[in-house]
């Protein structure tokens, strides 16, 4: 059985609803001969970095954070790439 090309181009869109419909009326092998195989990574992965801090210093970050209105993780990041951009 010889396969034919179909016609229609991916949908240039970053609507997640769009893709959807998109998908539920095509097959990725319509499309073998548009693909393209990538070697390098697509999307970046953030690194999980754990830290340890006694109570206190946990305690007074906390309060930042809450004074702030963000999470203590979002406020020690930020920290950490004030430091990182500074170096």
């Amino acid at each position: 059985m010889e396969k034919t090309m179909n016609n229609t181009n991916f949908p240039q869109t970053d609507s997640i609803q769009e893709l959807a419909r998109f998908w539920d009326t095509h097959d990725l092998t319509d499309f073998e001969e548009e693909l393209e195989v990538v070697t390098s990574p697509v999307f970046e992965r953030e690194a999980i970095v754990e830290i340890h801090l006694a109570v206190p210093e946990a305690e007074t970050v906390k309060e930042i954070a809450e004074s702030k209105g963000v999470q203590s993780a979002d406020l020690i990041r930020e920290w950490v790439l004030e430091k990182l951009r500074a170096a």
